[in-house]
């Protein structure tokens, strides 16, 4: 459980870490926030929540015991 918690996190720090970068300079649309209709003119709160959520889950994965 610990590992895919950390995979979960892994995953969403990426993708709002590439959903901030492609909002400020325009790089990397591959990412998931982009193509979210209903985050339509509020991508970087979509990003900030992700990479928040992923810290969570980092946080979670270390109270779980292996």
């Amino acid at each position: 459980m610990k590992k895919v918690l950390e995979f979960i996190g892994a995953i969403a720090l990426i993708q709002g870490a590439v959903g901030l970068l492609h909002e400020f300079t325009g790089w990397l649309s591959w990412g998931v926030v982009q193509h979210l209709d209903f985050l339509d003119g509020y991508e970087v709160y979509g990003s900030i929540a992700l990479i928040v959520l992923a810290f969570a889950l980092f946080a979670a994965s270390e109270s779980v015991r292996s």
